[in-house]
C-alpha cells in the first residue's frame, strides 16, 4: 500500500514537472498558424482579384466563379487522401508537397489567357496543393492535445483569421499597382517558401518525441491529473455510427454557401456603389471576425461543450447572410461581414475539434479527411450558384436568403447530435 501511495506521488511530481517544460505542442500549433495563414490569406483574396480579372478577359462572373468552385471541390474532395497520408506519412511531407503545388498552380494563373487554363492550374494544380493544408495541420493539432484541444484548435486556426485579415488589402493593393497577374506571380513564389519552411517544424505525434498529448504524462486515476480514458475508432468503425453521418450532414449545410461571401463580398460591395478599396474592407472584416471566432470558441467549447458553442455558431452565421440581405451600404455590410467571419471561424476549428473529441486520436486524419471531401466539397456549388443568380436576377438577395436558411437548418441538426456511446 505504501508503495503504492510512493509510485502515485512519483508519477504526480513527474506530471507537474511535465507541465512545467516548455511543450513542443505550442511549436506545432505556431507552425500550423503560419501554414494557414499563408495558404488560406491567398484563397480569400480571390475576390480582389474577380473584378480585374473580369475587365481584362471579358469573362463574366459565372465564368469565373465556376474555376474557384472546382478548386474547392478538388481540393476538398482530396481532403480524405491528405487525411489518411498525414496519419500514414506524417505531415511534414506532405504539407511541403502541398506547398509546392499550390504555389506552382498560382504561378500558372498569372499566365493564364483562356478559362480552360484557369481550369488547370487553379481549379486543379492550385487545389491539389490546398486539399494538403486544412485536414493535415487540423489533424496534427488534435493529436498533440486533449484538454486543451479547443484552445489549440483555435490558436492554430486563427491564421486563417489573419491570412483573411490581412492578405486581401494588400492583394488590392498590389493588384492596383502592379496587375492581377504579377500579383498572383508574387503570391505564388512566396506562398511556397513560407509554407515549406513551416512545414519543416511540424512532428505527428507527441509520442514520436516521447511525449504525451497537452505535455503531461497519464497518472493513476484517483491523483487528480489524469486524463479521461480517450476513444479509439478506425475509420472503418466510425462510418458505421449515426454520428459520424449526422455531423457530416450538419457541416454538408453550411458548408454549401460558406464560401459565398468570400467570392462575392467585394462585387457585392461595388454594386453597392462602394469604392474597391473599401469593398475589399468587407473581406478584411470577415477576416478579423473569423480570427476572433477561431481565439475565443474554442476555448469556450473546451468548458461549455463543442455541440452548444456549434449551434450558437451557425445561428450567427444565419443572421450574418441576413444582414447582407439588407444591406444597402457599409453601414450594414460591414457588421454582417464581421459577424459572419465570427461564425465561420468558430464552426472552422469546431469540427476537428468534435472529431478528436467523437473518435480519438489514432486514425483523426482519415476521420477528419472522410467527412471534409463529403462535406466541404458541397462548398463547390455555393459561389457557381450565388453567380447564376446574380446574372439571373441582378441581385445577390436569393443567394443570401438561401444560405441563411441552410444554417438555420444545420442549427436544427446540432440538437440530435450525440458522442457514440461505445468504443468499436
Amino acid at each position: 500500500m505504501e508503495r503504492s501511495g510512493t509510485a502515485r506521488r512519483d508519477a504526480l511530481r513527474a506530471w507537474r514537472d511535465a507541465a512545467r517544460r516548455p511543450f513542443y505542442g505550442w511549436v506545432v500549433v505556431a507552425a500550423c498558424f503560419g501554414i494557414l495563414l499563408v495558404a488560406y490569406g491567398i484563397q480569400f483574396s480571390y475576390g480582389v482579384f474577380l473584378p480585374a480579372m473580369a475587365a481584362e478577359t471579358g469573362w463574366d462572373r459565372t465564368s469565373l466563379s465556376l474555376p474557384f468552385s472546382l478548386y474547392v471541390l478538388v481540393y476538398s474532395a482530396l481532403g480524405a487522401a491528405s487525411g489518411w497520408c498525414t496519419d500514414r506519412f506524417g505531415p511534414r511531407l506532405v504539407v511541403a508537397t502541398g506547398a509546392v503545388l499550390l504555389g506552382g498552380g498560382l504561378l500558372l494563373t498569372s499566365r493564364v489567357d483562356a478559362l480552360w487554363q484557369l481550369y488547370l492550374s487553379l481549379g486543379l494544380i492550385a487545389a491539389l496543393g490546398m486539399s494538403a493544408i486544412y485536414v493535415p495541420c487540423s489533424a496534427t493539432v488534435v493529436r498533440w492535445f486533449t484538454w486543451r484541444r479547443g484552445l489549440a484548435l483555435g490558436l492554430a486556426s486563427s491564421g486563417q483569421g489573419f491570412g483573411n485579415l490581412l492578405v486581401p488589402p494588400l492583394a488590392a493593393v498590389l493588384v492596383a499597382t502592379y496587375g492581377w497577374r504579377s500579383t498572383y506571380l508574387l503570391l505564388g513564389l512566396a506562398g511556397t517558401l513560407l509554407i515549406v519552411l513551416c512545414a519543416s517544424l511540424l512532428v505527428r505525434d507527441p509520442e514520436r518525441l516521447g511525449l504525451h498529448a497537452d505535455g503531461m504524462a497519464p497518472v493513476a486515476a484517483g491523483d487528480g491529473a489524469a486524463r479521461p480514458p480517450e476513444p479509439v475508432w478506425t475509420l472503418a468503425s466510425a462510418r458505421r455510427t449515426p454520428a459520424l453521418w449526422l455531423l457530416t450532414a450538419v457541416y454538408i449545410l453550411t458548408f454549401l454557401v460558406v464560401f459565398l461571401p468570400m467570392v462575392h463580398v467585394v462585387p457585392f460591395a461595388l454594386d453597392l456603389g462602394v469604392a474597391p478599396v473599401r469593398a475589399a474592407l468587407a473581406l478584411s472584416l470577415i477576416g478579423a471576425g473569423s480570427l476572433a471566432g477561431r481565439l475565443l470558441s474554442g476555448a469556450i467549447s473546451d468548458r461549455l461543450g463543442r455541440l452548444a458553442t456549434l449551434g450558437t455558431a451557425l445561428s450567427l452565421q444565419a443572421l450574418a447572410f441576413l444582414g447582407f440581405l439588407s444591406s444597402t451600404g457599409v453601414g450594414l455590410l460591414y457588421p454582417s461581414a464581421l459577424l459572419f467571419g465570427f461564425a465561420f471561424g468558430a464552426t472552422s476549428i469546431l469540427l476537428p475539434a468534435i472529431v478528436g473529441d467523437f473518435f480519438g486520436r489514432l486514425a483523426v486524419g482519415s476521420i477528419l479527411g472522410f467527412v471534409w471531401a463529403i462535406a466541404a466539397s458541397a462548398a463547390a456549388f455555393g459561389p457557381v450558384v450565388a453567380g447564376y443568380l446574380y446574372d439571373l436576377t441582378g441581385s445577390y438577395g436569393g443567394a443570401f436568403a438561401l444560405s441563411a436558411a441552410l444554417n438555420l437548418a444545420a442549427a436544427c441538426l446540432v440538437l440530435l447530435l450525440r458522442r457514440p456511446g461505445t468504443d468499436p
